[in-house]
């Protein structure tokens, strides 16, 4: 596997010099600070989204945020210098990127969100970072986190390449999601793993293609099954990112993170990583022809869509559609699923700005049979925070929900609210119950310093209550010149640009499969309410792009799914055509997720700024594990699937 990526890497190196030696590419980039600095963090996410580039992970190049500050400007101009004041740190050879200090104290031990295995009863915290540019094409950065008890080089890299081939080697930090407060794959939840990553920071071609590929390790584990027993190594972690941005503002990604090696289970050839990687439900479960020992190891994948909505308001709606395995007769259907959603408005009212975000995942996630600590490190989870809030080791599938509020007030500083909640299924043998958090913090700038305090209290899942007061100065405070006064409220809102409610009947029907045989059962048709709400803007003269999220009744049972592609393409009279795909989720014993798509044609304007639409939507495969005692028997199969046919006539208001 290390012989593989070697050769990507030389590959791409040498495909970048004779790409360079033309004049078209430029050199590496510094990565900007991720969970370490809210201030800057906040205002380079409002940049981006009035840049009208979607943020498809993280860390984010410095670069990217240069690139974006001219469009920007056209909004915000005062926000647009104060990031670019702060983004002059990181252009000289040498110089401080980050520096922070915190000092706590605290009353509970609960794992903090998104703090690199810190708990809460940690009376300190301190992160800096420094580089040394020694040419356009490498950098040094020297960085790290420490807190009580532990400390980690976290931004600790040598950086080589070009823009669109940048090798990182070290501690990089990996987010693959659009998401801030939580991702299903891989965040800093954990510590930083050591690394080697390729990818690229300016998009490609005309589809604007991305790409990251890593190769990570992980802590030594004495609970690996081989053979009759366990044997005990370091397993590899190796990600994968594919994206695009074929239009502006809107942007679809695949994710991927297989854990492999280990011991005597060994390093794996490349041939056998391909193999996994292509096809997962053939060689990497286990089956009648596929023992323990020839299982390759551990996989998660992802879907991700980014969408910005333009004009004198803007938002960016965003999901994350994620499968711990295979599920029925395929690879591309994802089994014990996970489905998040999000949204982010980077300025209410002049000094407001909001986020929020829900996830949801089925049981499985994190815990597997072939590695008993699964993806986790130091004992905690890889990916979402909400799964270090239970019994290490229990499979249980969770809910999470996360409000921020902002405000700059006038007289200075930055405040922010945030709440968070965290509820686990109770179908496990451990007694669970629902656990939350509230932030109150507020920061300003001090002579060249930003000052801040914090105070956080709440109860965990196991019915603990917990505080938490902490005082932080970080350098630097190029935040703080008055980017909050520079808002164009009176930018409009491009042609185009349309957001709308519907509203209507659906006919529905459902099919339950018991398991992969015959044993189906059909349920009559049923005629109920239909509501969903969209976005849309046009991407060409006659092509239109959005999202869209519907709510219906199925069965005695609430369906809820998600467009994250939702294409409409409008004729020269009044007639419109669409296509959409997303996921669904299916409110039953258990949730149940599946894939969403459809088609539909809309006739226009019937009355001024309405709508009428008739869609065919088809939920397929939406499935849940046989998890409760009145389910039916797990064997053959330990997933129940419904698919759902509906057709849907209903009205649109555009506003």
């Amino acid at each position: 596997m290390i012989r593989a990526l070697r050769c990507v890497v030389v590959a791409g190196l040498c495909a970048g010099l004779a790409y360079s030696t033309a004049g078209w590419a430029r050199g590496v980039s510094p990565y900007l600070p991720l969970n370490l600095s809210p201030e800057i963090e906040r205002q380079i996410e409002r940049v981006l989204i009035l840049a009208d580039k979607p943020v498809m992970s993280r860390p984010i190049a410095a670069a990217t945020v240069l690139d974006a500050l001219p469009a920007a400007c056209r909004s915000d101009e005062r926000l647009c210098r104060s990031v670019r004041r702060y983004l002059d740190r990181y252009m000289n050879r040498i110089g401080l990127g980050h520096a922070s200090i915190e000092a706590a104290l605290s009353d509970g031990a609960a794992p903090l969100p998104n703090a690199r295995g810190m708990h809460g009863d940690s009376a300190w915290r301190a992160s800096a970072q420094a580089y040394w540019q020694a040419s356009d094409y490498a950098i040094l950065s020297l960085g790290g986190v420490a807190y009580d008890d532990d400390a980690s080089p976290a931004g600790s890299m040598l950086s080589v390449g070009f823009d669109f081939a940048q090798l990182d080697v070290g501690y990089r930090d990996h987010w693959l999601s659009p998401f801030t407060d939580g991702a299903m794959l891989i965040s800093t939840q954990a510590r930083t793993l050591p690394s080697v990553t390729l990818s690229n920071y300016r998009p490609l071609t005309a589809f604007g293609f991305q790409y990251e590929v890593f190769l990570a390790e992980m802590e030594r584990s004495d609970r690996i099954r081989f053979g009759d027993g366990f044997t005990s190594g370091r397993p590899r972690l190796a990600g994968v990112r594919l994206a695009i941005e074929p239009a502006a503002g809107w942007s679809l990604g695949a994710n991927r993170l297989v854990q492999f090696g280990g011991g005597r289970r060994g390093g794996s050839s490349f041939g056998d990583f391909m193999d996994a990687l292509l096809d997962p439900s053939r060689k990497d479960n286990r089956s009648a022809s596929l023992g323990q020992d020839e299982e390759f190891g551990n996989q998660v994948a992802a879907w991700t869509s980014r969408f910005i909505f333009p004009g004198p308001i803007p938002f960016a709606a965003y999901l994350e559609y994620a499968g711990e395995d295979t599920s029925y007769r395929g690879n591309y259907r994802l089994g014990n699923a996970s489905l998040a959603i999000g949204l982010t408005f980077p300025r209410l009212w002049q000094r407001f700005d909001l986020t929020y975000e829900a996830t949801e995942w089925q049981n499985g996630w994190y815990v597997h049979g072939l590695y008993l600590d699964g993806l986790t490190q130091d004992g905690h989870v890889l990916g979402h925070w909400g799964a270090d809030e239970r019994v290490r080791g229990d499979g249980v599938g969770a809910q999470t929900h996360m409000l921020r509020l902002g405000w700059q007030p006038p007289f200075g500083g930055l405040a922010q609210l945030r709440v968070r909640t965290v509820a686990n299924e109770s179908y496990t043998s451990f007694d669970y119950e629902r656990g939350y958090d509230v932030t109150v913090a507020y920061s300003r700038a001090l002579n060249g310093y930003t000052a801040g305090a914090e105070v956080v209290a709440g109860r965990d899942v196991f019915g603990e209550t917990f505080g938490r007061l902490a005082g932080v100065l970080r350098f630097g405070d190029e935040w703080m010149s008055d980017a909050g006064a520079g808002w164009s409220g009176a930018m409009a809102r491009p042609w185009g640009a349309e957001l709308f409610v519907d509203a209507g009947l659906a006919a529905s029907k459902v099919r339950i499969r018991i398991d992969d045989g015959g044993r189906e059962v059909r349920p009559g048709a049923e005629l109920a309410p239909h509501v969903a709400a969209g976005a849309r803007r046009a991407v060409s003269e006659r092509s239109d792009l959005g999202v869209r999220l519907e709510l219906d009744r199925v069965d005695d049972h609430m369906l809820l799914a998600v467009r994250a592609l939702d294409y409409r393409y409008r004729f020269h009279n009044r007639l419109a055509f669409g296509l959409f795909a997303g996921a669904a989720r299916y409110d039953v014993a258990t949730p149940a997720y599946g894939y969403y798509f459809g088609a539909g044609a809309q006739w226009r304007d019937v009355l001024p700024k309405l709508d009428l639409s008739l869609d065919l939507r088809y939920a397929d495969k939406v499935a849940r594990d046989k998890l409760l005692p009145g389910d039916p028997p797990a064997d053959p199969r330990p997933d129940i699937f419904y698919d759902v046919e509906s057709a849907s006539l209903s009205l649109s208001y555009r506003f």
